[in-house]
């Protein structure tokens, strides 16, 4: 069931977004060669703690999954796509990793993710990470009140097919609000036209991830969580809560100018 959101709602889930932005800069800032992915998810808990909210990551068991999840970001690298788990692997030089992490405040939620090189750049990543963010542009502008949820999938699908990234649609965008994942999901590929009415209220998180094989498949690690492109092709995932509102797309876990939200 889509549950719509009123204005005073949105605004609550704004500050919940700050907070997730105010992680993912945190963890931005961390991720250096040496560092290990334990680290930065302790990065994630002091901004937590600090801003007093908790995380929708720890502890949450899917249907999919064989256990809950022990961390507050999901740490994927290189050919890890997805949900990786933070654990003791240090981040070596040219690396690409995603982050995806969120919060809850006051009882409402938001879920953002970032993809970054570490160290030494290399082209295809910086290409891969372009495009990704590119594709959240066009589906945050596609997310217009009167429009159909598939509007937002084909601007996504689009621009990755383009590029001949490798496209799941498995795993994509979701409703938010006071849980993390709620309807309707939101894969990142469709057909523009079909599929809900974006009405003012509605709260969807938009999440492009695409791998840089073109292969649209993907396996899952033994420990249930963990998704890596079935080819060793490396992947990007980038990810924003955004609110359909009257006037368009609220972008709510985008960052504010001003003082930190901790």
């Amino acid at each position: 069931m889509v549950v719509y959101k009123t204005p005073g709602e949105i605004d609550a889930m704004h500050a919940a977004g700050q907070v997730t932005a105010s992680i993912l800069a945190a963890v931005r800032a961390r991720a250096l060669p040496g560092v290990s992915l334990a680290e930065l998810d302790e990065t994630a808990r002091d901004v937590l703690a600090a801003a007093r909210a908790t995380s929708p990551f720890l502890g949450y068991l899917p249907a999919f999954a064989k256990s809950a999840f022990p961390a507050v970001i999901c740490a994927s690298v290189n050919d890890a796509a997805l949900h990786d788990i933070p654990g003791r692997y240090r981040l070596a030089d040219g690396d690409l990793l995603s982050i995806d992490c969120g919060a809850v405040l006051d009882g409402w939620a938001s879920d953002a993710a970032i993809s970054v090189q570490v160290g030494q750049r290399r082209p295809a990543d910086t290409r891969l990470i372009a495009t990704a963010d590119q594709a959240l542009r066009a589906g945050i502008a596609a997310a217009l009140p009167g429009g159909r949820l598939g509007d937002i999938c084909a601007a996504i699908g689009a621009i990755g097919r383009a590029a001949g990234y490798g496209i799941c649609t498995d795993f994509g965008g979701h409703g938010v609000g006071q849980a993390m994942h709620e309807d309707p999901h939101v894969p990142n590929d469709g057909r523009p036209g079909r599929g809900l009415t974006l009405k003012p209220g509605l709260v969807i998180a938009i999440e492009p991830w695409f791998l840089a094989g073109g292969v649209d498949a993907y396996r899952i690690d033994r420990n249930g969580w963990t998704i890596r492109s079935a080819d060793g092709s490396r992947a990007a995932h980038v990810e924003h809560t955004v609110a359909i509102t009257e006037d368009g797309p609220r972008v709510l876990t985008a960052p504010v100018p001003g003082p930190p939200a901790v």
